[in-house]
């Protein structure tokens, strides 16, 4: 394979982006929870759709942040 004849550096100078991953989902799971849990209380006290659209949109947000930090929190670190 034509990889395989690499001069360069990159292979043992390459970071990966873990660390980040982890800080970030860390901070946006509770945020999206808490907002998710406030745009449901508004769309059930004034019944609009517009606050039920926008928890869907925090829900799919606190979802997605809680996978991204169970795969990195399994993967095993360095």
């Amino acid at each position: 394979m034509w990889l395989r004849d690499r001069a360069g550096t990159e292979p043992a100078t390459a970071r990966s982006p873990k660390r980040a991953r982890k800080i970030l989902s860390a901070i946006a799971l509770p945020v999206a929870l808490v907002a998710a849990v406030f745009f449901t209380v508004r769309a059930v006290s004034t019944g609009a759709e517009v606050w039920w659209w926008e928890a869907a949109i925090a829900y799919a947000v606190a979802l997605f942040a809680a996978v991204d930090l169970a795969v990195l929190l399994r993967r095993p670190g360095r």
